[in-house]
């Protein structure tokens, strides 16, 4: 079977009818940012079951407009934090938090994939329901209009347990009422996973956001982690610039100028997070107001929503870390204490950040660094399969096994991708 096939096989058994799992029993769920790039990698072959994608992670979508991170579409019990956790009485079930907003960035993807009548209803009827989430994001995220949005758990961030959190989540309680019953481990090494008092202290946030009501401004208040997450203010940015796009042909143009102003706002905030003592964008607290001094593969992300002021800096900053480790890119510095190359966010490579970072490294100016970025993530996968994330010394797989957004990836890098 060639590379392009198996990919595509991971996501045929991946799908459970409309949606994707990220993988079998360790994830079986859909999650938020997994599914969008589970779309785009649809969309290079099967763009029908590419709009299913997105269309089924919008049925979780709430009447504020919030995406969830996870949307219970079944019952499954091999993972932890499950629906009865966050008790949330929705139909279907999901969390209460989100995750980086890749998806309008999805839609585009996939449109571009599927012209013709079908693709522009499909995107006329999704259209809205991005417009909205971009809405909510502004709305709950940023009330004051500084034009950089707030996270309000690690795993808003997607980037869980990566050491930028550590000092932010040290305000944490430790405490939980719920009893912890992780999964995770049962099915990967506890050596690559988020360590035990980092449950406890996810947990203790489900729970003052649910004893918050799950309303947004009472979240905001009550969070003891508040921070103003490089990687997620990037993807927004892009993603925003992608909905723009989309508002000329399918929304109207006050929409069209409402999503033009929250760009206005947003660039130069995140030029803000730009450290240049340590030639890196950086992640702020925004409970002490102090950047976070560990730089990791989300501070590569700007160059994903087009800010190319420090392109050749971050440039030389990768040519640095790829001295150090063999594969790009890994996901914190190798240089920093807290790198750890085969523990989930502290130091493996993940192939859709890679993604990101290559795009936004042709986009940027910088071709040849964005082709040698793509072409370790095709060895990585070559050599350690369809892997959850790889170590950045060895390219050994490791964590989850067929995952679907490495296939999803491993397709896009193919020439002449979607």
């Amino acid at each position: 079977m060639s590379g392009i096939e198996a990919a595509r096989q991971v996501l045929r058994d991946n799908d459970r009818g409309g949606y994707s799992v990220p993988t079998d029993r360790l994830y079986p769920f859909q999650w938020n940012w997994d599914s969008a790039f589970v779309a785009m990698g649809f969309a290079t072959f099967d763009p029908g079951r590419a709009w299913s994608e997105i269309e089924w992670l919008l049925r979780g979508q709430w009447e504020d407009g919030l995406v969830p991170q996870i949307v219970f579409h079944a019952p499954a019990d091999t993972y932890f934090p499950g629906p009865e956790v966050w008790g949330i009485r929705r139909e279907p079930p999901t969390s209460g938090i989100t995750q980086p907003p890749v998806l309008a960035t999805a839609a585009r993807r996939v449109l571009a994939a599927s012209p013709g009548p079908e693709g522009e209803a499909r995107m006329a009827a999704v259209y809205p329901r991005l417009r909205d989430s971009h809405r909510w994001w502004a709305a709950a995220r940023d009330p004051g209009g500084t034009g950089l949005v707030a996270t309000l758990h690690p795993w808003e961030t997607g980037m869980d347990n990566s050491p930028a959190w550590d000092a932010a989540l040290d305000r944490v309680p430790t405490d939980t009422r719920t009893e912890i019953r992780r999964r995770d481990t049962s099915h990967v090494d506890p050596a690559f996973r988020p360590r035990a008092i980092d449950y406890q202290r996810f947990i203790h946030l489900v729970e003052v956001f649910r004893d918050a009501g799950w309303d947004p401004a009472r979240m905001l208040a009550a969070s003891p982690f508040r921070v103003a997450d490089v990687g997620t203010n990037a993807i927004l940015l892009r993603a925003e610039q992608d909905l723009l796009a989309l508002a000329d042909r399918f929304g109207s143009p006050a929409e069209a100028a409402e999503i033009a102003a929250r760009i206005d706002r947003a660039a130069p905030a995140l030029e803000k997070l730009w450290d240049a003592a340590r030639g890196h964008y950086l992640s702020r607290d925004l409970v002490s107001g102090e950047a976070i001094p560990v730089r990791t593969s989300a501070g590569f992300l700007p160059l994903f929503a087009g800010q190319a002021g420090h392109a050749a800096a971050l440039a030389d900053t990768l040519r640095r870390w790829a001295e150090a480790a063999r594969f790009r890119v890994p996901s914190t510095d190798p240089g920093h204490p807290l790198f750890e190359p085969l523990r989930y966010w502290r130091g493996p490579v993940w192939a859709v950040v890679n993604w990101m970072i290559a795009e936004g490294l042709r986009r940027c100016g910088e071709v040849a660094l964005a082709e040698a970025v793509a072409a370790d993530t095709r060895a990585l996968i070559a050599a350690g399969g369809f892997s959850e994330y790889f170590d950045p010394r060895t390219g050994q797989g490791i964590g989850g096994a067929t995952f679907s957004w490495t296939a999803a990836v491993a397709l896009l890098l193919e020439p002449g991708a979607a």
